[in-house]
């Protein structure tokens, strides 16, 4: 692991155990490089990871602001996939994969605008936070444009067999976010604790080159989440 990315955590859980409480201010970043070792470079890596997770906000004049960690925060901008959030999280979070395989659902064969015919890799993952399943990630991929998806890279991390294996940049994404009554397959892999809607973020994802990749739909246990996003209003 690079040694932003153990800072990152580090700093990560002081503010989840409340050492840095939320709105206080983390170290100065000359402290913190005295305190890690580190160059100036590397903590403000670190520093960009935190703020990319919603962990802080980096206030010009100020530093770095904590934010509240009452929720697990899921970034709605930004492109970040599970195992880098799990790598912030001080919380035990495990993956099973329930379903890996090919589909010519036309609907999914739509949202990835491939050919009548086609196949698509379908990936359904649950999530599951100290024990509880509160996430499921249905992910549908072109394999003419990402081949070689096994399941273990399923287990482990999609978007890092992408962009280190293939050497495919991730570019953008399109979401839309509802929320919607949990369905029968959603009840039986999901522990929804008496309820019965969920958070949906669906995703279209595109490379770099602006081709289209992947659709996602990520299915969300309300109480447990809090999406986080910031607005900068653009002076006309």
């Amino acid at each position: 692991m690079s040694k932003y990315i153990e800072i990152a955590r580090e700093l990560s859980e002081r503010i989840t155990s409340r050492k840095y409480p939320a709105d206080s201010y983390l170290p100065s970043e000359n402290e913190l490089c005295q305190e890690f070792d580190a160059s100036r470079d590397t903590i403000r890596k670190a520093l960009n990871l935190l703020a990319e997770r919603k962990r802080i906000i980096k206030e010009k004049g100020k530093g770095s602001r904590v934010l509240p960690v009452d929720l697990v925060t899921f970034p709605t901008s930004g492109l970040t996939s599970f195992k880098e959030l799990a790598d912030l999280s001080t919380q035990k979070i495990e993956t099973q994969l329930v379903k890996f395989g090919l589909t010519d659902d036309p609907f999914i064969l739509e949202k990835l605008c491939m050919p009548e015919g086609s196949k698509a890799v379908e990936v359904i993952r649950i999530r599951a936070y100290d024990g509880e399943r509160i996430i499921e990630d249905r992910d549908y991929l072109n394999p003419d444009i990402i081949p070689g998806l096994t399941p273990e890279i399923a287990k482990k991390s999609l978007y890092e067999y992408i962009e280190k294996d293939l050497n495919l940049p991730i570019g953008f994404a399109r979401k839309e976010i509802t929320v919607e009554p949990a369905s029968a397959f959603d009840a039986e892999h999901m522990d929804l604790n008496d309820g019965n809607l969920l958070v949906v973020v669906r995703s279209n994802t595109y490379l770099e080159d602006a081709r289209l990749f992947e659709y996602t739909e990520s299915r969300h246990r309300p109480d447990k989440f809090r999406f986080l996003d910031f607005s900068r209003r653009e002076r006309l």
